[in-house]
């Protein structure tokens, strides 16, 4: 298993994900889905590009790339100018933003929030995530490549369906439309050559054993 990164990085290549705690479910109606990738484009496209996500029952995976250090300073400028902060210089900036907090700070707003919604919803209490946001760095293309099909193919794997098409709640499905995306279509088809072969690539079986020890039930 490759190990945990401690820190985001600029331009660095994460999976992310998570667990409810204990029985829970994250998820427990339509909704709650939609809702969720909501806050999501809300909270997280300012600082991260997303490459493929699932969301199942009770967890989720997400394939990121973290923002450039320009455009996460771009960001906070904004988002601080906003409170009527007193802005150092932007070159400055990118030297001394401390970019790990930043992005961390994004994932807590969104995960919190999500959390207080639903306990509001289904007047639950407490904590709705295990408190550690897992993340491991991508280190290779290959590594990029099987995440990819581990992430689409959960849902078989967990025997919540028996073909992904089913599954409405990954990105497999949204980079075949040709409705308006903040997923990285363009770049992920053109990964595996064009749609045909991005097709073609999901129907393979591929030893997905280096993410045994990040399975979930």
């Amino acid at each position: 298993m490759e190990k945990f990164s401690d820190n985001f990085q600029p331009n660095t290549y994460y999976h992310v994900y998570n667990h409810a705690i204990g029985h829970e479910n994250l998820f427990r109606n339509e909704g709650n889905y939609e809702y969720f990738l909501k806050k999501y484009s809300e909270y997280l496209h300012p600082v991260c590009q997303t490459y493929a996500y699932c969301l199942m029952p009770n967890h989720f995976h997400l394939l990121i790339k973290i923002r450039s250090r320009e455009e996460l300073v771009a960001f906070y400028v904004e988002k601080e100018g906003r409170k009527g902060k007193e802005i150092i210089e932007t070159d400055i900036l990118v030297d001394t933003l401390d970019f790990h907090k930043l992005v961390m700070l994004q994932f807590q707003h969104f995960l919190n929030g999500y959390a207080q919604a639903i306990n509001k919803q289904f007047n639950r209490k407490g904590g709705l995530f295990l408190n550690h946001l897992k993340r491991i760095v991508v280190p290779t293309d290959s590594y990029f490549t099987s995440l990819i099909h581990y992430i689409h193919f959960n849902p078989v794997h967990h025997g919540f369906c028996e073909d992904l098409r089913d599954w409405k709640h990954s990105s497999y499905n949204a980079f075949l439309l040709e409705k308006a995306t903040r997923l990285e279509r363009a770049e992920i088809l053109n990964w595996f050559g064009n749609r045909e072969q991005y097709l073609r690539f999901h129907q393979q079986s591929l030893d997905t054993s280096r993410f045994s020890e990040i399975e979930f039930s």
